[in-house]
């Protein structure tokens, strides 16, 4: 149970951080983005939108990561969700970041996060014998 939790809060930080995209000022975030390899940001209101509304969701989705691990017992038919949508994400970003012929940096540390995240989740979810989790 121990290593499902980490692997739970793993996912909790590295999608929670993104609460941080929709407070900081746009400034700010192109000077990160462009630390991440991207180019010539033209400002546009709903580009800033869009921005703010993805971190939004990203940072939703870390809290349910992060009460999943708070809480696996009462949320125990969730926890392999959350491992096959990341594994899934990891696909997704890996196929688009090689097609786009993306640099490794970050788009092979996002994906590495996806799939060990996922792959961590659904292993250990499954290790788990159901009768453990009342004694949490």
């Amino acid at each position: 149970m121990r290593l499902l939790r980490v692997f739970l809060m793993f996912g909790a930080m590295g999608w929670g951080i993104c609460i941080l995209g929709v407070f900081l000022p746009w400034d700010i975030i192109v000077k990160g983005l462009y630390g991440m390899g991207a180019e010539n940001i033209v400002y546009d209101p709903m580009l800033n939108y869009w921005f703010r509304m993805v971190c939004g969701g990203f940072s939703a989705l870390g809290c349910i990561f992060a009460v999943s691990a708070y809480k696996p017992e009462k949320y125990w038919v969730l926890i392999p969700l959350l491992g096959w949508l990341s594994i899934a994400e990891g696909i997704i970003i890996g196929v688009h970041g090689l097609r786009l012929g993306l640099p490794a940096f970050p788009f092979y540390g996002d994906t590495a996060f996806c799939l060990l995240t996922g792959a961590g989740i659904v292993v250990f979810h499954r290790k788990i014998n159901k009768s453990a989790i009342r004694e949490c």
